[in-house]
């Protein structure tokens, strides 16, 4: 299973580790140190972590002796996950896409317009002064979309059933200032990458993403599992893509009480498609 995530994320692979005894690799680097000079002469575009990814799954098959692997993305990994397994299909047994995204704009707007009626049937002046202060989307800084985003996450989670507080507790190993300060820049790396900012002359990787005119043609099976509170991919922009794709085998997955994140259900749904959908289809090609 290959999937790519946010450095500020890694104590949450336990629940993988830990509940499925799965072997999971995560990779990431943290510059040393961040700055808008840095940021600005080491983009981070989606064609190379593209290339990337695929120079790591041909590493991995060979280096584990396997055939092809299973391809797992989540949020802005899914977009990855996306464009890994329709250029170099042959490379994995299935895509398994979690909180998909499919056109981060529309999604965005989505997002904005839910969480403001959100905010006022809920009297919740205080969001609602900063949903007013920073307008409607597209933004010209990072920050603007940091700020909408607590918003969502707040209220996204409302309804949702958290993960155990185990998967939380950060590696001793890991535990320290340097390590938290490096899990910190990279986050911050790559959000800024993503949401764009005009001070600094980063344009936004997010943009240039909509599946719903590109990726569509998958030559291995398909599936996506979407969180029904997941407001920052919703289910009406995944369904939409879902029911356009072109794949052997695709399935849509809705989880109640699940948002954006992961919980226990989305594990345990991951798991049941890879032993139940996928493993099959293995053995099957295999004999």
């Amino acid at each position: 299973m290959g999937e790519f995530i946010s450095p500020t994320r890694d104590c949450s692979w336990l629940c993988f580790v830990n509940e499925n005894k799965n072997f999971c690799l995560t990779l990431f680097v943290a510059p040393e140190e961040l700055s808008p000079e840095y940021l600005k002469s080491n983009p981070l575009t989606i064609e190379q972590m593209t290339t990337d990814g695929i120079e790591l799954v041909n590493y991995l098959i060979k280096h584990l002796g396997k055939q092809k692997i299973i391809l797992f993305g989540t949020s802005w990994g899914s977009i990855l996950g996306v464009k890994m397994a329709t250029k170099n299909p042959e490379l994995f047994y299935a895509y398994i896409g979690h909180s998909q995204m499919v056109n981060p704009s529309a999604g965005l707007v989505f997002a904005y317009q839910k969480v403001y009626q959100l905010a006022q049937n809920a009297k919740d002046q205080k969001s609602l002064d900063v949903i007013n202060s920073i307008g409607k989307p597209p933004y010209d800084t990072a920050k603007n979309l940091g700020q909408l985003m607590r918003i969502i996450k707040k209220y996204q989670q409302k309804k949702s059933i958290p993960p155990p507080a185990s998967w939380l507790e950060l590696s001793p190993e890991y535990n320290n200032e340097k390590d938290s300060q490096n899990r910190s820049d990279g986050d911050d790396y790559s959000f800024v990458n993503y949401a764009g900012d005009k001070r600094i002359g980063i344009t936004p990787t997010s943009s240039t993403v909509n599946f719903l005119n590109d990726g569509l043609v998958f030559k291995i099976p398909v599936y996506l599992i979407q969180g029904k509170e997941d407001i920052q991919t919703p289910e009406v922009i995944t369904k939409e893509y879902f029911n356009k794709i072109s794949a052997p085998k695709k399935k849509f997955i809705l989880l109640p009480k699940t948002d954006h994140g992961f919980n226990q259900s989305v594990v345990d749904t991951q798991y049941r498609i890879m032993t139940q959908f996928i493993k099959p289809l293995i053995k099957t090609k295999i004999n």
